[in-house]
């Protein structure tokens, strides 16, 4: 069985968290708002994790909805 790779997009702030997330459940993509993990940002900041095989749909909504973000990044 294979191991399920998470994924997570970089958000600028928790409003477009909230907006992405609502756009993704309404597609029937799992996801989950997470604290930026530090690998990937410093800073404080806000993301959220998908499965990695919904990629294709999370870019999808994201250039959809203009939604500004720092990249989706394999966990």
């Amino acid at each position: 069985m294979e191991a399920v790779t998470q994924g997570v997009v970089l958000l600028h702030s928790m409003h477009d968290v909230f907006v992405l997330e609502r756009l993704l459940k309404g597609a029937g993509v799992d996801c989950r708002p997470i604290p930026v993990p530090r690998q990937f940002s410093s800073d404080c900041g806000s993301a959220l994790r998908f499965n990695w095989k919904d990629r294709t749909e999370v870019e999808l909504l994201l250039e959809g909805a203009v939604i500004e973000h720092g990249g989706l990044h394999v966990l």
